[in-house]
């Protein structure tokens, strides 16, 4: 039996133009910088998800926008992304204050005045931001994680880790989807223990067992289709946690300190994988609720007159109707309908 689930009718005729603003607020007396990305399907009115996108340390806003980029996704799915800029440590470079190196500023209450400030300007579904970054970054996910849960839908860590003693002092307000991408070769971020940092496995392991998920992960390994990248990836998840949450890891076994399909490689880096769409189709699963069940979104049955012009999955590549598969069809009048085909 097939069943046409129609899950958004949207798009009006007018559109704004993708745009990229550089701008800042006022928090704790700095001022503090950050690089907004609306795409172009934004609508005032329609609410849409918030991605965080945090750089490295040393690194800055415009540097991770490119080398993390998400802007083409965002694109077809609809989400505004904000790449924040850190603040100078006392050694001058560039950080997040995840208690490291004696610094002062509070990067978790700016990142919930951040929200407050972008969801006064944007239409933001508040159930659906995300936060996501590459090692500094990362770790400042895991904290927005730990201590900013009641607005975090999901997080999601590029070669970033936790601090050591953090387990002891985390516990989110509600299941919370965690996907780690890390190298086992990382020689920046260990991918095992550290004086400083757990280990990746102990991590998951902590997710898992703070998200009721299945205590054995389902592995997988990822199509080795680039044999020049010097690596392979596994992807390792953990299921049917409560809300429907799950945790996931992709094991980037030889990778470094580095971004899976990034344009501009850092060390070995795994090109069988684009980390910024395995990312989003894994944020696209939830909000601050958990998994996103398409039982709770409308059955509704529609005859469109306009012609079809294409059929696009969620990074917005061009393909045929599938079953149980979230898919766009555009249409020449402007719409979009997302439609899903049960069987």
């Amino acid at each position: 039996m097939k069943k046409l689930i129609l899950l958004i009718i949207c798009l009006p005729l007018f559109t704004l133009g993708q745009q990229t603003i550089n701008a800042s607020i006022n928090h704790g007396g700095i001022t503090r910088d950050y690089i907004l990305y609306v795409p172009n399907s934004y609508v005032t009115g329609n609410q849409v998800p918030l991605v965080f996108n945090f750089h490295g340390y040393t690194s800055n806003a415009t540097e991770q926008m490119w080398y993390g980029d998400f802007r083409t996704i965002a694109d077809t799915a609809g989400f505004i992304i904000v790449h924040p800029e850190g603040t100078l440590d006392n050694s001058g470079a560039t950080h997040w204050n995840v208690g490291w190196g004696g610094s002062t500023v509070n990067d978790i209450n700016f990142t919930s005045t951040l929200i407050d400030s972008i969801a006064s300007e944007y239409s933001i579904n508040l159930d659906r931001v995300y936060s996501t970054g590459m090692s500094n970054g990362g770790f400042m996910s895991y904290q927005l994680a730990c201590e900013l849960s009641d607005r975090i839908a999901a997080i999601a860590s590029v070669t970033g880790s936790m601090n050591l003693g953090w387990f002891n002092s985390c516990n989110p307000s509600h299941p919370m989807p965690v996907m780690e991408i890390h190298g086992t070769l990382d020689p920046t971020v260990s991918y095992n223990a550290s004086s400083f940092t757990e280990s990746i496995p102990n991590i998951m392991d902590f997710w898992e067992n703070f998200n009721n998920c299945n205590s054995t992960a389902i592995v997988t390994n990822v199509p080795n289709t680039n044999t020049a990248d010097g690596c392979t990836a596994e992807h390792q998840i953990w299921e049917n946690g409560s809300n429907g949450v799950a945790v996931e890891h992709y094991k980037i076994i030889d990778g470094e300190h580095s971004w899976p399909g990034a344009l501009f490689p850092n060390g070995i880096t795994n090109q069988d994988i684009n980390a910024a769409e395995k990312i989003w189709e894994f944020f696209n699963n939830y909000d601050i609720n958990g998994l996103i069940h398409p039982t709770n979104i409308k059955n509704i049955t529609t005859e469109k007159s306009a012609k079809l012009i294409k059929v696009v999955d969620v990074l917005g590549r061009v393909t045929i109707p599938k079953p149980n598969t979230p898919l766009f069809y555009i249409y020449e009048d402007g719409t979009v309908e997302q439609k899903m085909c049960i069987e």
